[in-house]
Protein backbone atom coordinates (compact mmCIF):
# COMPACT_ATOMS: atom_id res chain seq x y z
CA UNK A 1 0.00 0.00 0.00
CA UNK A 2 1.40 3.41 -0.97
CA UNK A 3 1.02 6.43 1.27
CA UNK A 4 0.53 10.00 0.22
CA UNK A 5 3.47 12.31 1.04
CA UNK A 6 2.54 14.78 3.77
CA UNK A 7 3.00 17.81 1.52
CA UNK A 8 0.57 16.61 -1.17
CA UNK A 9 -3.17 17.44 -1.03
CA UNK A 10 -5.63 14.80 0.17
CA UNK A 11 -9.19 14.16 -1.07
CA UNK A 12 -10.82 16.57 1.37
CA UNK A 13 -8.52 19.46 0.49
CA UNK A 14 -8.96 18.77 -3.22
CA UNK A 15 -12.75 18.71 -2.92
CA UNK A 16 -12.76 22.08 -1.15
CA UNK A 17 -10.33 23.53 -3.68
CA UNK A 18 -12.31 22.41 -6.72
CA UNK A 19 -15.62 23.58 -5.25
CA UNK A 20 -14.07 26.97 -4.46
CA UNK A 21 -12.62 27.22 -7.97
CA UNK A 22 -15.97 26.42 -9.58
CA UNK A 23 -17.74 29.06 -7.50
CA UNK A 24 -15.02 31.62 -8.13
CA UNK A 25 -14.99 31.11 -11.90
CA UNK A 26 -18.78 31.27 -12.04
CA UNK A 27 -18.75 34.58 -10.16
CA UNK A 28 -15.90 35.90 -12.34
CA UNK A 29 -17.50 35.17 -15.70
CA UNK A 30 -21.16 35.62 -14.77
CA UNK A 31 -20.86 38.88 -12.87
CA UNK A 32 -21.08 42.40 -14.34
CA UNK A 33 -18.76 42.48 -17.32
CA UNK A 34 -17.32 45.91 -16.55
CA UNK A 35 -15.66 44.55 -13.40
CA UNK A 36 -14.38 41.33 -14.95
CA UNK A 37 -10.69 42.08 -14.33
CA UNK A 38 -11.29 42.99 -10.71
CA UNK A 39 -13.08 39.69 -10.11
CA UNK A 40 -10.48 37.70 -12.07
CA UNK A 41 -7.73 39.23 -9.96
CA UNK A 42 -9.55 38.37 -6.74
CA UNK A 43 -10.07 34.81 -7.98
CA UNK A 44 -6.35 34.53 -8.62
CA UNK A 45 -5.46 35.96 -5.21
CA UNK A 46 -7.88 33.60 -3.45
CA UNK A 47 -6.91 30.39 -5.24
CA UNK A 48 -3.21 31.19 -5.33
CA UNK A 49 -3.15 32.00 -1.62
CA UNK A 50 -5.02 28.78 -0.86
CA UNK A 51 -2.37 26.77 -2.69
CA UNK A 52 0.54 28.60 -1.08
CA UNK A 53 -0.96 28.27 2.39
CA UNK A 54 -1.47 24.52 2.15
CA UNK A 55 1.62 23.41 0.20
CA UNK A 56 4.93 24.53 1.66
CA UNK A 57 7.00 23.49 -1.43
CA UNK A 58 5.12 26.05 -3.51
CA UNK A 59 6.38 28.82 -1.24
CA UNK A 60 9.92 27.88 -2.28
CA UNK A 61 9.23 28.47 -6.00
CA UNK A 62 11.96 30.45 -7.73
CA UNK A 63 12.39 31.47 -11.35
CA UNK A 64 15.90 30.69 -12.56
CA UNK A 65 17.50 31.36 -15.97
CA UNK A 66 16.77 27.83 -17.12
CA UNK A 67 13.11 28.27 -16.15
CA UNK A 68 12.90 31.38 -18.33
CA UNK A 69 14.23 29.49 -21.35
CA UNK A 70 11.90 26.53 -20.80
CA UNK A 71 8.92 28.76 -20.13
CA UNK A 72 9.44 30.88 -23.24
CA UNK A 73 9.80 27.78 -25.42
CA UNK A 74 6.65 26.30 -23.92
CA UNK A 75 4.68 29.52 -24.49
CA UNK A 76 5.87 29.71 -28.10
CA UNK A 77 4.75 26.16 -28.86
CA UNK A 78 1.35 26.78 -27.27
CA UNK A 79 0.94 30.02 -29.23
CA UNK A 80 1.54 28.15 -32.50
CA UNK A 81 -1.04 25.56 -31.45
CA UNK A 82 -3.56 28.33 -30.84
CA UNK A 83 -2.94 29.85 -34.25
CA UNK A 84 -4.09 26.57 -35.77
CA UNK A 85 -6.98 26.33 -33.30
CA UNK A 86 -8.11 29.87 -34.15
CA UNK A 87 -8.39 28.98 -37.84
CA UNK A 88 -10.26 25.78 -37.05
CA UNK A 89 -12.72 27.50 -34.69
CA UNK A 90 -13.49 30.34 -37.09
CA UNK A 91 -14.09 27.93 -39.96
CA UNK A 92 -15.75 24.89 -38.39
CA UNK A 93 -17.31 25.96 -35.06
CA UNK A 94 -20.68 27.66 -35.71
CA UNK A 95 -20.18 30.21 -32.94
CA UNK A 96 -16.39 30.37 -33.32
CA UNK A 97 -16.08 33.85 -34.80
CA UNK A 98 -18.47 35.33 -32.24
CA UNK A 99 -16.87 33.44 -29.34
CA UNK A 100 -13.37 34.62 -30.23
CA UNK A 101 -14.51 38.23 -30.60
CA UNK A 102 -16.23 38.01 -27.21
CA UNK A 103 -13.03 36.76 -25.57
CA UNK A 104 -10.90 39.51 -27.05
CA UNK A 105 -13.43 42.18 -26.11
CA UNK A 106 -12.34 41.61 -22.50
CA UNK A 107 -9.02 43.28 -23.27
CA UNK A 108 -10.85 46.55 -23.95
CA UNK A 109 -12.36 46.77 -20.47
CA UNK A 110 -9.24 48.17 -18.79
CA UNK A 111 -6.02 49.85 -19.98
CA UNK A 112 -3.62 47.33 -21.49
CA UNK A 113 -0.74 48.08 -19.07
CA UNK A 114 -3.08 47.40 -16.15
CA UNK A 115 -4.33 44.13 -17.62
CA UNK A 116 -0.75 43.08 -18.35
CA UNK A 117 0.26 43.79 -14.77
CA UNK A 118 -2.67 41.79 -13.41
CA UNK A 119 -1.88 38.84 -15.69
CA UNK A 120 1.85 38.87 -14.93
CA UNK A 121 1.84 39.44 -11.19
CA UNK A 122 -1.30 37.67 -9.97
CA UNK A 123 -3.52 35.83 -12.43
CA UNK A 124 -0.97 33.82 -14.40
CA UNK A 125 1.23 32.76 -11.43
CA UNK A 126 -1.81 32.00 -9.27
CA UNK A 127 -3.33 29.68 -11.88
CA UNK A 128 -0.14 27.62 -12.06
CA UNK A 129 0.27 27.46 -8.28
CA UNK A 130 -3.33 26.36 -7.84
CA UNK A 131 -4.08 24.15 -10.84
CA UNK A 132 -0.71 22.46 -11.26
CA UNK A 133 0.97 22.92 -7.89
CA UNK A 134 -2.05 22.03 -5.79
CA UNK A 135 -4.84 20.35 -7.79
CA UNK A 136 -2.69 18.31 -10.17
CA UNK A 137 -0.24 17.40 -7.42
CA UNK A 138 -3.09 16.00 -5.34
CA UNK A 139 -4.66 14.11 -8.25
CA UNK A 140 -1.30 12.60 -9.22
CA UNK A 141 -0.80 11.47 -5.62
CA UNK A 142 -4.22 9.82 -5.59
CA UNK A 143 -4.42 8.31 -9.08
CA UNK A 144 -0.92 8.21 -10.50
CA UNK A 145 1.11 10.65 -12.58
CA UNK A 146 -0.62 10.46 -15.95
CA UNK A 147 -4.20 9.66 -14.89
CA UNK A 148 -3.92 12.49 -12.35
CA UNK A 149 -2.51 14.83 -14.98
CA UNK A 150 -5.41 14.04 -17.33
CA UNK A 151 -7.94 14.63 -14.57
CA UNK A 152 -6.31 17.95 -13.68
CA UNK A 153 -6.50 19.08 -17.31
CA UNK A 154 -10.19 18.17 -17.44
CA UNK A 155 -10.84 20.02 -14.18
CA UNK A 156 -9.11 23.15 -15.48
CA UNK A 157 -11.10 23.08 -18.70
CA UNK A 158 -14.30 22.15 -16.89
CA UNK A 159 -14.50 25.25 -14.72
CA UNK A 160 -14.68 27.30 -17.93
CA UNK A 161 -18.01 25.73 -18.88
CA UNK A 162 -19.72 28.43 -16.82
CA UNK A 163 -18.61 31.00 -19.38
CA UNK A 164 -21.12 29.68 -21.91
CA UNK A 165 -18.40 30.26 -24.52
CA UNK A 166 -17.69 26.96 -26.27
CA UNK A 167 -14.51 28.23 -27.93
CA UNK A 168 -13.12 29.52 -24.61
CA UNK A 169 -13.93 26.16 -23.00
CA UNK A 170 -12.03 24.37 -25.77
CA UNK A 171 -9.10 26.80 -25.56
CA UNK A 172 -8.87 26.36 -21.80
CA UNK A 173 -8.91 22.59 -22.25
CA UNK A 174 -6.03 22.73 -24.72
CA UNK A 175 -3.95 25.12 -22.63
CA UNK A 176 -4.65 23.13 -19.48
CA UNK A 177 -3.62 19.88 -21.17
CA UNK A 178 -0.40 21.54 -22.36
CA UNK A 179 0.64 22.73 -18.90
CA UNK A 180 -0.56 19.59 -17.13
CA UNK A 181 1.47 17.44 -19.52
CA UNK A 182 4.57 19.51 -18.84
CA UNK A 183 4.06 19.43 -15.07
CA UNK A 184 3.47 15.70 -15.15
CA UNK A 185 6.70 15.32 -17.11
CA UNK A 186 8.58 17.24 -14.43
CA UNK A 187 8.77 20.84 -15.65
CA UNK A 188 9.56 23.11 -12.66
CA UNK A 189 6.87 25.42 -11.33
CA UNK A 190 9.02 28.45 -12.12
CA UNK A 191 9.12 27.52 -15.81
CA UNK A 192 5.37 26.92 -15.87
CA UNK A 193 4.73 30.35 -14.40
CA UNK A 194 6.94 31.94 -17.07
CA UNK A 195 5.09 29.96 -19.75
CA UNK A 196 1.63 30.90 -18.48
CA UNK A 197 2.39 34.59 -17.98
CA UNK A 198 4.17 34.93 -21.33
CA UNK A 199 1.39 33.17 -23.19
CA UNK A 200 -1.35 35.18 -21.46
CA UNK A 201 0.24 38.54 -22.18
CA UNK A 202 1.33 37.69 -25.72
CA UNK A 203 -1.88 36.11 -27.01
CA UNK A 204 -4.19 38.49 -25.20
CA UNK A 205 -2.46 41.85 -25.43
CA UNK A 206 0.49 41.75 -27.83
CA UNK A 207 -0.38 39.49 -30.75
CA UNK A 208 -3.89 38.00 -30.65
CA UNK A 209 -4.59 35.13 -33.01
CA UNK A 210 -6.56 36.08 -36.10
CA UNK A 211 -7.84 39.50 -37.03
CA UNK A 212 -9.43 41.73 -34.41
CA UNK A 213 -11.39 44.92 -34.92
CA UNK A 214 -12.26 45.76 -31.35
CA UNK A 215 -13.25 49.16 -30.04
CA UNK A 216 -12.83 50.06 -26.36
CA UNK A 217 -15.91 49.42 -24.23
CA UNK A 218 -14.96 50.83 -20.86
CA UNK A 219 -11.77 52.28 -19.45
CA UNK A 220 -12.68 53.55 -16.04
Amino acid sequence: MTTRPADRPGPFGLAIALAAAQAAFAATFRGPRVRFWHRMTMTGLTLGTYALALRAPLRETRIRPRDVVLGLASAASLYLTFHLGDRFARRYVPSGERDIADIYTLRTLRPKPEIGARLATIIGPAEELFWRGYVQEGLMAAFGRWPGSAMAAMAYGGVHLVTGNFTLFGAAGIAGAHWCLLYGAGMPMGALIVSHVTWDVWIFLVQPTGATTLQPEVVA
